[in-house]
């Protein structure tokens, strides 16, 4: 097995234990198991568990963009389309059968207290989400506030659906996000 197929199945194996069971629930040797490779060849490629951490959040930061891009895009050329996408994004993430929430703000919930590292790759994650949707925003020409707003509102989802196991908390988001739009373009 090369350096990089080691890599791989090391961070795959990473990314679905940290998203089924917590990040602090899964000990190394668990994931060197799950990941079929050396505890030694474990080491040598995350010397840490946070450097594994880290690996796998930037791996769900271009899952992430890359979904949400590609929903956007698919929406068309309608500034309003466009916005509204976040949340049908949201919703399909949603209805996943393995959606556990955030990637993001499980690991802040669990880890960014004790580490300053993790801690700034979500918030570097989350401000992304905000740069983004105030780059929709201004398509509008409505108010830039109007970006932090429906960004709120998507986090929020994330959580409500997260702990309610409601998939229908996007279609509600996106009701609000239909009112704060509506407003905001009117004004």
């Amino acid at each position: 097995m090369t350096e990089d197929e080691a890599r791989e199945r090391i961070l795959s194996a990473a990314e679905e234990l940290y998203y089924r069971k917590g990040y602090a629930a899964v000990g190394m040797d668990e994931l060197r198991q799950s990941a079929g490779v050396s505890l030694r060849r474990l080491y040598g490629l995350f010397p840490a568990k946070n450097d594994i951490v880290a690996a796998v959040l930037e791996r769900k930061h271009g899952e992430w963009e890359s979904g949400l891009t590609a929903a956007v895009t698919d929406a068309g050329g309608d500034p309003r389309a466009r916005l509204l996408a976040v949340y049908g994004y949201l919703e399909d993430w949603f209805c996943t059968d393995d959606f556990r929430g955030c990637a993001f703000i499980n690991a802040f919930g669990e880890l960014g207290g004790t580490s300053p590292e993790v801690a700034e790759i979500v918030r570097s994650h989350k401000a992304s989400f905000q740069e983004y949707m105030s780059g929709l925003v201004a398509s509008t020409g409505a108010s830039p506030l109007l970006a932090a707003q429906l960004s709120i509102l998507a986090e929020g989802a994330q959580s409500t659906a997260a702990i309610s196991g409601d998939a229908a908390v996007a279609a509600q988001a996106r009701g609000a996000a239909e009112v704060l739009i509506d407003a905001a373009v009117a004004a």
